[in-house]
């Protein structure tokens, strides 16, 4: 069997888990890829497709593929970095317009766009480019994006023990805008609310209209 270097985490806890430390290593378990099984399934579906596997355009297609699922389904671990808030900041943290792309789990095609992700700080506030790491680590795999993004909520919240979590996707699934109804330019919006902006109605109002989106 032929497997992929370091895709496999022997890592089984929960990513983000209460009482997180200061530098927790977010890290999912994952099954080890056999590029050499994969390749052969990717020139067997070919084949199956009607396509001239013995073609030279594409004789070296089903490994290219093959490679290219290996790393949408690979989680990077990585450390989610949180700093005691000395100041006692306990206003809106927001960062807009995060770029992200998963893969769907129904047609196995790619749904891409950007992430949304406020929340209102308690004892400790994050590096803001790890708020960027969580959305890319859960979008690795397949994925629908209700999930993502509740996800993306849970493992903030536990991380962070905050007042107030709030995460909002917007996307286009190439399933929805290639294939069927196709509809070109079509976005999906899901949101996850925990905490305070759940619960307190201007603290909800506040994050969507710093986001610009609509309630």
């Amino acid at each position: 069997m032929t497997t992929m270097a370091g895709t496999a985490s022997t890592n089984t806890r929960e990513p983000c888990p209460a009482g997180s430390p200061p530098h927790l290593r977010v890290a999912r378990a994952v099954t080890p890829i056999d590029l050499e099984a994969a390749t052969g399934a990717v020139r067997a579906l070919l084949a199956a497709l009607g396509q001239d596997v013995g073609s030279e355009h594409l004789s070296d297609t089903p490994r290219r593929v093959a490679a290219a699922y290996a790393e949408l389904l690979t989680p990077e671990p990585f450390a989610l970095t949180t700093f005691p808030n000395d100041d006692r900041y306990d206003e809106l943290v927001l960062v807009r317009d995060v770029p992200f792309r998963s893969l769907c789990e129904h047609h196995l095609l790619p749904f891409h766009g950007v992430a949304h992700l406020g929340y209102l700080p308690d004892q400790r506030i994050v590096g803001l480019s790890k708020l960027a790491r969580v959305v890319e680590h859960y979008a690795r795999g397949l994925q629908v994006q209700e999930r993502l993004t509740q996800q993306i909520a849970t493992c903030l919240q536990r991380a962070l023990h905050a007042k107030g979590v709030a995460v909002v996707l917007e996307a286009e699934h190439l399933c929805m805008s290639l294939r069927g109804v196709r509809a070109a330019g079509a976005r999906t919006t899901t949101s996850a609310l925990l905490g305070l902006h759940r619960e307190h109605p201007p603290t909800r109002a506040e994050f969507f209209a710093l986001t610009g989106l609509r309630q």
